[in-house]
């Protein structure tokens, strides 16, 4: 089946009882059973919900996985994957992700005795420097926020593989539409799906697919036991956005690459990050495991000044200055201030991240306008 055709149909069957093609929201917190303790069926909804067993089902086809789970939030997802760790157990993960996911780690789970080790990971001696007999989880952003670094998912799969440490792979900026992790060899690939699977701004939501059914029941265990699982109305817009992710994001990699490179072109723009400049550091890499470079980018002034950069990030009119990413409306963003906040001003720097980036999620308006709406804000 063709992608698009997949995500139209994925996970989706008409309802038994009354043929909608849509799923119906199932709004409700308990089920009757035939008989005390007959749990065949649904039982409460924190364990099972139809609706959301139909988006579960949807995430594992669009991911060419198994198993599908949602969660009330991206964090959500990373925590439960947190959760099969045990104390004294090691993390290995990027030194450029998401801040919230850098918050979680350091500022949760370091407390109960797991250790982080923050590495480049574009190269893979990087990572085999660091692992060692405690090593349980490699944490993969690619590309990664706010710096589009790329890494080789297939070499760092197999490198895992090959000691026994689980791998898994935050898709989130790519979305299943531009790459597919479980296919080159991960064990779990996470989603923050408030951002392109949802798609519309109106939903905050969490999604694991995994191949392995054993590593599926440990993820439901904890899934059903911590309880952090979405309602049905957020199952049913998830399921709907899904609908149109791949002519989204079509129009999300064609209004990308337009914007990148406008900004390079533009004489008071400094550094342009975008993984699909052919000099990119992760171009190749990009290419190879990816069908096209997406509409995420962040850049630099050429006046640096904190002034410079506010007065930028305020003056579009078109773009809104927000939290988040991957919605249908164009969005420029200052992580240092935003989304990296929780990142120490010496660590954010030390991996690249500047005071002065922007970051822009391109949405899927006419580009020309986005264009003149970035060319008045720089000047």
């Amino acid at each position: 089946m063709k992608i698009g055709t997949k995500f139209i149909h994925a996970g989706v069957e008409p309802d038994p009882s009354t043929g909608a093609i849509m799923t119906p929201i199932y709004q409700t917190s308990t089920f009757v059973q035939a008989a005390p303790g007959d749990n065949k069926g649904y039982e409460y909804a924190r364990s099972q919900n139809p609706t959301r067993t139909a988006l579960e089902n949807a995430l594992a086809a669009i991911e060419n996985g198994k198993f599908g789970l949602a969660f009330s939030s991206g964090v959500a997802a990373t925590d439960a994957v947190l959760k099969l760790l045990v104390p004294g157990d090691e993390v290995i993960a990027g030194n450029d992700m998401y801040g919230g996911t850098y918050r979680l780690f350091t500022k949760i789970f370091e407390k109960f005795g797991i250790k982080f080790h923050f590495v480049d990971m574009f190269e893979l001696k990087n990572i085999e420097n660091v692992i060692n007999n405690k090593t349980k989880l490699i944490w993969i952003e690619t590309p990664t926020n706010p710096l589009l670094n790329v890494a080789d998912i297939e070499a760092i799969a197999k490198l895992a593989k090959a000691k026994n440490i689980i791998t898994c792979v935050d898709n989130t900026f790519a979305s299943p539409y531009l790459q597919n992790p479980l296919d080159l060899g991960c064990d779990i690939v996470l989603h923050s799906a408030t951002k392109y699977l949802s798609g519309h701004s109106d939903v905050v939501q969490g999604a694991l697919i995994i191949n392995d059914e054993k590593l599926r029941d440990q993820l439901y265990f904890i899934q059903k036991s911590s309880g952090a699982v979405p309602g049905p109305m957020d199952c049913f817009l998830v399921l709907r956005g899904i609908k149109t992710l791949h002519v989204r994001m079509q129009r999300h990699c064609e209004n990308g690459k337009a914007v990148a490179h406008f900004l390079r072109s533009h004489p008071k723009v400094g550094k342009v990050y975008w993984c699909g400049f052919e000099d990119f550091p992760g171009y190749a890499i990009a290419a190879k495991q990816m069908r096209d470079f997406g509409g995420m980018i962040s850049f630099t002034l050429k006046d640096e000044s904190d002034a410079n950069v506010k007065r930028v990030l305020t003056s579009t009119k078109v773009f809104a200055l927000a939290e988040s990413l991957g919605g249908v409306e164009s969005l420029i963003n200052h992580p240092a201030t935003m989304t990296h906040a929780s990142i120490p001003r010496e660590e954010r720097i030390k991996n690249g991240l500047s005071d002065s980036l922007i970051r822009l999620s391109v949405g899927i308006e006419d580009v020309e306008d986005l264009i003149e709406d970035l060319n008045q804000a720089i000047g």
